[in-house]
């Protein structure tokens, strides 16, 4: 019995090891039996399927690079985006392998991909500002199968992804999502119309940024989540998601649905009784550095939800909130005399469609202790421009001791804070109402030292109140009394009282000298050049009305104030306004200017003259800012003007609609009544050298109004007017009257870019010309002419021109077989032009060469188009003519006999929504054709 069990187990054995061996020499043979039918089925289903670009080095198969699975491995593996990001990278890795599903592959003759690996790979998502994603390179329509087609299936069930690195760039919501180590293994039933996918995922680091801002940077993150996903509506249900970021652990739960335009989202982010200690691990790694040398106590609750659809080019933006609460709160930095102590808090806040404007913040309660010193507030603010505000606010706080507790290492604070604040009610200022509010604040001996300068802003004293009894502006008083602060040696001191803030009643006095650059250097890193100081000894006292109503004498401003080095910006200037030196002097309504110079770019100014109604323009935003200068420059460069504003019109431009960028128009204040006499010896507007410029500038009511402006261009002398005005950052309007005489057109061919650009048959040309002409219309973000806006009309003289090269007279020549026609001599002929609807209307004129009397008249368009008519009178005398026409465009003309003509198609331009402030009502809104 013995031995016969012995044998059973020997056979069993030998069984057991021969069926191992058959199976390790058929998974060794079968990659060598199957490779060309599986290479030539993916590579069939990937021209089949995939939009994007594929390419990779080298392929295998085998059961050993991801036992027991059989995988085709393709090494250096590349997978191009779909349109518009097909030149861009979507997929790269040191090896993509596809499982093979073993079972159809041997008994339907199928491959079947039901698995992928992945390692060393990036992944590079990016969404542009259209929402157009580069993702979409999966086809996954259904299409005829054809003889040669690929009978091969993507129905995955396992995604594994090792040690890569995630790139998510959706500029249309401006998220961007960066994750480093990243390590994710997914199972489901991938292949099913709806199906739920297990995850479990880390990543070494991940850095989250929206709109410019960190919020998550250098966090590790450990993931164990359950997706549900519908392939047939493209939504995903988030059912069992737990996130930890570092320490800090956070369920996350919702929707998100594609859209045909957009996305249609309800995200949830949760955690519950965590320590407040694992929400700092969270914060980004400053705060760690922080948190190693603090002991921090408490627990905190955070919620995050986003909800609502995404849809771009319907401007319609998700519903943000936020809320978070600490309980027993405290925080104690190196062993800190005072701990921050019974911390509580309750915040919330919501930004509906992602609106700024639309804000709401509620500070239900804040309290904490230093030693016996406290805060408590309560605020609720709903809106910006016109909020509701309800707040509470009590503080006593000797600062050195909340140094101590929070460990504020980049600053230190030394002095005494109080403060008192209860507000209620809704902030409108074209309502003149203000909240009812009794509040003071104040500081005393306060001393702000950083890392970023070596002396401390020192003895900071503020007594401030503010008052109002009954919700109007005309009960509000703000009072400072006083203000003053030592920094480097020079005091500076104000004082300070406004009433009524209908008629702002004011009493103000400043004296003492501010370094401007040192001050910003103490708040600031090092590697920003900020100069200038302001030197001032001034009174201000008066009131509003007095100003307005030329009641002088009862105005007491007197003083003076120096700057020097100051720069000024603004939104719609590209580059700062520098004040190199000014000194102003203050004398009831004006403000004096005596030798300001000033520069912007390259160009120079220096000015002699006053400002007037300086304090009502500074109090109230309807009030008009007047003066008169005296303006002198070497060099104006008009081009540095633009407004800086950009907007890209079309990422995939077509010859229809080609992609511009726009700089913005020069923009003129509404606010502005100023009158100078200027004086610049050279200005510069794209590259056309003005030289000599003199003239009176008006600017008033948006507009600026030139007269009597004169200079030299390629010597010679030019008298213009010109009224121009901006509706928008990028739309204009103009209205131009010229007038030059014996202007010569070789040299401004030679010399001038914009008229070899204008008029480029002109090369070999020679000659002069005189011009009066007045033309208006409108301007585009680049500052060119919007052509079908144009109207206007005047004379071209021509003198003694010699014609080279003008296509239209060759093809003239051509057509009579005259040579003379070709290139002919002018010597002295007036035409007279109109312009409207894009087209130039020539009037019939006349004039002799060579014994010929040609007379034309006609039309063209500035797109090139041509419609002349044209007789040649044949010598001697021209009585007997040849009628001719001229059509096609001045590149390339054609020349019929006959006077049959057909009118070219105008363009009338209407004013509409996108190119102007406030159209008509009536006005057709697309800019139409007419015959």
């Amino acid at each position: 019995m013995e031995e016969k069990k012995q044998n059973k187990l020997f056979k069993a054995l030998k069984l057991t090891i021969a069926t191992i061996f058959v199976l390790l020499l058929l998974m060794f043979l079968f990659p060598i039996v199957f490779p060309g039918k599986i290479a030539q089925e993916v590579k069939l289903f990937a021209n089949e399927k995939l939009e994007g670009e594929l390419n990779f080095s080298e392929a295998n198969l085998s059961f050993f690079n991801h036992f027991p699975s059989l995988t085709l491995t393709l090494k250096n593996f590349k997978l191009n985006g779909s349109p518009p990001f097909k030149n861009e990278t979507l997929i790269s890795a040191n090896e993509i392998a596809f499982g093979i599903n073993v079972k159809s592959l041997i008994f339907d003759s199928q491959v079947k991909i039901d698995k992928i690996f992945l390692s060393n790979a990036l992944m590079n998502v990016k969404v542009n500002e259209k929402g157009e994603a580069n993702y979409n390179v999966y086809n996954s329509e259904e299409s005829k199968p054809s003889k040669d087609g690929s009978s091969t299936s993507l129905k995955l069930e396992k995604i594994d992804i090792r040690n890569s690195h995630l790139v998510y760039d959706d500029k249309s919501t401006k998220i961007l999502i960066d994750a480093k180590g990243f390590n994710y293994v997914g199972n489901g039933s991938l292949d099913q119309a709806v199906f739920d996918i297990y995850t479990e995922a880390e990543i070494d680091s991940l850095n989250l940024t929206y709109d410019k801002e960190t919020y998550l940077k250098n966090k590790k993150i450990k993931a164990d989540l359950i997706t549900r996903i519908n392939t047939n509506s493209f939504a995903f249900v988030f059912k069992q998601n737990n996130l930890k970021i570092n320490k800090l652990p956070i369920q996350f739960t919702g929707e998100f649905n594609f859209l045909k335009n957009g996305y249609d989202m309800n995200f949830k982010i949760d955690s519950k009784g965590s320590k407040l200690n694992d929400f700092f691990t969270a914060l980004p790694p400053q705060y760690v550095e922080w948190l190693e040398k603090t002991k921090v106590k408490g627990s905190t609750d955070l919620g995050l939800s986003l909800k609502g659809q995404y849809i771009a080019s319907e401007r319609k933006s998700p519903d943000l909130a936020f809320n978070m609460n600490i309980r027993e709160g405290k925080i104690e930095y190196k062993n800190a005399p005072f701990p921050v102590s019974n911390i509580f808090l309750n915040f919330d806040t919501k930004v509906p469609g992602l609106n700024p404007k639309n804000v709401e913040v509620t500070l239900d309660s804040l309290f904490f202790n230093v030693g016996t010193d406290y805060i408590k507030a309560i605020v609720k603010s709903k809106g910006v421009e016109k909020p509701s505000i309800q707040a509470n606010i009590q503080a006593s706080l000797d600062l050195k001791k909340l140094d101590q507790a929070m460990g504020l290492e980049n600053m230190s604070l030394r002095g005494l804070l109080k403060a008192n604040v209860i507000s209620n009610g809704i902030y409108d200022k074209s309502k003149s109402v203000f909240p009812k509010t009794k509040g003071s604040i104040n500081l005393k001996g306060v001393t702000v030292q950083t890392i970023y300068y070596p002396k401390p802003i020192q003895n900071i004293n503020l007594n401030a109140t503010l008052s109002n009894g009954n919700g109007t502006f005309k009960e509000t008083r703000f009072v400072i009394n006083p203000a003053s602060f030592v920094f480097e040696g020079n005091p500076f001191y104000l004082k300070a009282s406004f009433s009524d803030f209908d008629d702002v009643l004011y009493d103000i006095k400043a004296k003492g000298t501010i370094n401007i650059a040192k001050i910003y250097k103490v708040f600031s890193k090092k590697g920003i050049d900020i100069k200038g100081f302001i030197k001032a000894d001034v009174a201000f006292k008066g009131k509003q009305s007095d100003a307005t109503n030329g009641n002088y004498s009862k105005l007491n401003n007197s003083g003076t104030l120096q700057l020097k080095n100051i720069k000024t910006t603004s939104e719609y200037l590209p580059k700062p306004f520098v004040i190199n030196e000014g000194l102003f002097t203050f004398q009831q309504d004006k403000m004096n200017f005596s030798d300001f110079l000033a520069s912007y770019g390259q160009s120079d100014f220096k000015m002699n003259g006053y400002l007037q109604n300086v304090i009502n323009f500074v109090l109230s935003d309807r009030e008009v800012l007047k003066g008169k200068f005296s303006l002198t420059s070497n060099f104006i460069n008009v081009d540095e003007f633009m407004s800086g504003t950009t907007a890209p019109i079309e990422e995939n431009p077509s010859k229809e609609n080609p992609s511009k960028t726009e700089t913005g128009v020069v923009v003129i204040p509404s606010n502005f009544d100023l009158q100078f006499v200027a004086n610049a010896a050279k200005v510069n507007f794209e590259e056309l050298i003005l030289d000599n410029a003199k003239g009176d500038l008006t600017i008033s009511g948006g507009k600026m109004l030139l007269k009597n402006t004169g200079f030299n261009i390629i010597d010679c002398p030019v008298n213009m007017d010109i009224v121009y005005g901006s509706e928008t950052p990028d739309r204009a309007f103009f209205d131009f009257k010229v007038k030059a005489a014996d202007f010569d057109i070789k040299r401004a061919y030679d010399e001038i870019k914009m008229f070899r650009e204008m008029a480029s048959a002109a090369e070999k040309a020679q000659g002069k010309v005189s011009l009066d002409y007045k033309v208006g219309g409108k301007l585009d973000g680049n500052m060119q002419p919007i052509y079908p806006s144009l109207i206007g009309g005047g004379t071209l003289s021509v003198k003694e021109v010699k014609m080279r090269g003008f296509k239209m007279f060759s093809a003239v020549s051509q057509k009579t077989s005259t040579e003379a026609i070709k290139n002919p001599d002018v010597s002295k002929v007036d035409i007279k032009t109109t312009i409207k609807n894009n087209i130039i209307t020539i009037e019939r004129f006349k004039f002799k060469f060579a014994g010929f009397r040609p007379r034309i008249e006609g039309t063209t368009s500035f797109d090139g188009q041509l419609n002349i008519k044209m007789r040649l009178g044949l010598p001697p005398l021209g009585i007997i003519g040849i009628p001719l026409t001229v059509t096609g465009t001045q590149e390339a003309p054609k020349v019929k006999l006959g006077k049959k003509t057909e009118d070219l198609a105008e363009t009338e331009y209407v004013e509409t929504p996108t190119n102007a402030v406030a159209p008509s009502p009536s006005a057709p809104e697309v800019v139409t054709p007419k015959q």
